[in-house]
């Protein structure tokens, strides 16, 4: 149950803040830290009961190049690499400008965080781009992740931070990383990686008992936490569960806002700014239907709250969408599974399984129609493109039984055995045979045996010469290390064979608000409006719609959300502002 929290309050009626932050994602989190930073009265509008929006959910993964990690870390890298790499990756799918704003301003952001507050990060040592076969790219240096956070700091506020995905928790709730699932993997082989596991796994426990939920606080709890932290340090005002029904110019850039909580309305001026970080426009009944591709997903496994209704109130100010971009959102591929108390999960297969030894994906007409191993965001933009008459909505993930034991399949955590459970429900399909297999699944049985065979054999010389599978350093690093020549590639063994379906599942809105640099939102003709700034998903998305690295999303949501704050503060107030307030 979630513990009562002081955020809850609504701001009293006639309250003046220098900013107002709309959307409490890490963008939104950056935004409100920074503004409080250049010494501003702010208020955080959160929709939903928790903080983090998707960022809560994410790994948190943070591509900023070129910040003093890059030096800790020994990459070489420099400005100039960075805006080719992105000129060839995004093109002319956003703004030049824009991208050469986030590659300048992004590591000043970062070491400020670093320098003047508590929200840390560190770098990985090995961390490839996605499109690493572009000049340009790196192996590492750009990505960086959260410190780990021990939310026993916040208090009750630790409540508001939104949970992770069960699916990605253990034993009812712990975090995991990285760092730690080799070492749960090896517990019964290795004596060290024994008795980290009953520490981290003890410790849970103590915690829980403690404070009623798991206080280590990982990855996207681990930045959310942190920036909560650091915002109720510095006075940063939260209201949630609180939505925006009205946004009113009040000259000057100045803006009084409509309030609502619980049935209880009040206004509220922002004279230097209003920022928008609401999450996009992917949950608005409307324009999910018409600005994503058909068949629009289902299900998705990005937090709730974008639910567009800002958007609505800022077009009608005269904001515009981009349409420049290669695909309106970020895309995952999901497997789709009924939990106990009867809501769904969208479990995301981002790098656990696709790219493994001994899987494959087929459509219906049981044919390969992609390289497995690259990104998840290709990945489904593949699925798109090949779906004819529903012919790859769903796709099918197929593996022998060596594959799905040991690296598992999506909601199967990688080392299960016993895949009961998983097959009484319907999510995991068996087939003795391949054609049985094919048979259950209802896809061309005698292709898919045509299929493996061909796979088989390219597999077992380690070269995919028809979809070029693990010939990138980033495709590789998503294998088996262990396994060679090709750590992607392993000819399927003899049955029983298992499938998981795969839809596609938006995880972010790539599509957003036309801004300039400085992150003002723009009428079509170019000029600004004053006072109104967007960041995160709410802003076009500096990629285009291109996913050229891990953290792509994160990265420039917290550089902009920097951007805007500081540029609002730096806003003269007008005689019409001072007057409101």
């Amino acid at each position: 149950m979630k513990k009562e929290s002081r955020t809850a309050v609504l701001p009293a009626d006639g309250s003046t803040y220098d900013v107002i932050v709309l959307g409490a994602g890490a963008a939104g989190m950056s935004a409100a830290t920074f503004a409080a930073m250049e010494g501003g009265r702010v208020l955080l509008v959160e929709r939903t009961e928790y903080l983090g929006g998707t960022s809560a959910f994410s790994a948190a993964t943070t591509w900023v190049p070129n910040t003093r990690f890059r030096d800790e870390l020994g990459a070489e890298d420099s400005e100039e690499n960075v805006m080719g790499f992105l000129d060839r990756a995004v093109g002319n799918r956003a703004p030049r400008p824009l991208r050469e704003a986030f590659v300048k301003r992004g590591p000043e952001a970062i070491h400020r965080l670093e320098d003047e507050t508590d929200v840390k990060f560190r770098g990985r040592p090995f961390h490839p781009d996605y499109l690493h076969e572009l000049e340009g790219s790196t192996s590492f240096g750009r990505a960086l992740e959260p410190e780990p956070f021990d939310g026993a700091l916040l208090g009750d506020d630790i409540w508001l931070v939104r949970p992770p995905i069960p699916e990605f928790t253990i034993l009812g709730g712990m975090q995991i990383d990285r760092d730690d699932i080799p070492h749960l993997l090896k517990m019964k082989q290795s004596a060290r990686s024994l008795a980290y596991s009953m520490r981290i796994v003890a410790r849970y426990y103590l915690r829980k008992w403690a404070h009623g939920r798991d206080t280590r606080m990982l990855m996207g709890n681990a930045l959310i936490g942190r920036f909560l932290y650091e915002a109720r340090k510095r006075g940063v005002e939260i209201a949630t569960e609180t939505k925006t029904t009205g946004l009113t110019p009040l000259g000057g850039g100045a803006f009084k806002l409509m309030l609502e909580q619980g049935g209880k309305t009040v206004e509220v001026t922002a004279t230097k700014g209003v920022v928008l970080s609401s999450g996009g426009f992917a949950r608005h009944p409307v324009k999910r239907q018409e600005m994503l591709p058909s068949p629009a997903p289902r299900v998705s496994p990005s937090a709730p709250g974008h639910t567009g209704e800002l958007h609505d109130i800022v077009l009608g100010l005269g904001a515009h969408y981009s349409d420049t971009s290669a695909q309106p959102c970020y895309w995952a591929p999901v497997s789709i599974r009924k939990r106990k108390d009867g809501s769904e999960a969208a479990f995301p297969h981002f790098v656990l399984d696709r790219s493994k030894p001994g899987i494959i994906s087929v459509g219906k007409d049981g044919k390969r129609f992609v390289n497995e191993s690259r990104s998840y965001h290709e990945f489904v933009s593949a699925m798109y493109a090949a779906d004819k008459d529903g012919s790859h909505i769903p796709t099918y993930l197929i593996a022998d039984a060596a594959a799905a034991t040991k690296y598992g399949m999506g909601m199967i955590h990688p080392g299960t055995k016993d895949f009961t459970p998983f097959l009484a429900d319907g999510y995991l399909i068996k087939g003795a045979t391949l054609r049985e297999l094919g048979q259950k699944l209802g896809i061309d049985k005698d292709n898919l045996v045509a299929t493996v065979e061909r796979f088989n054999d390219l597999a077992s010389k380690g070269v995919d010469e028809d979809f070029h599978r693990g010939e990138t350093v980033y495709e590789r690093a998503n294998g088996d290390a262990t396994h060679g020549p090709n750590p992607t590639l392993r000819p399927l063994g003899a049955g029983p064979y298992y499938a998981v379906k795969l839809y596609p599942g938006d995880i972010g809105a790539a599509t957003g608000l036309v801004t300039d640099e400085s992150a003002r939102l723009l009428h079509k003709d170019g000029s600004v409006i004053e006072g109104l700034y967007a960041a995160g998903a709410d802003m076009n998305s500096i990629m285009g719609g291109v996913y050229p690295g891990p953290g792509i999303t994160i990265g420039p949501g917290i550089v902009f959300g920097s951007i805007a704050a500081t540029h609002a503060m730096s806003r003269g107030v007008s005689e019409t502002a001072r007057k409101a307030s």
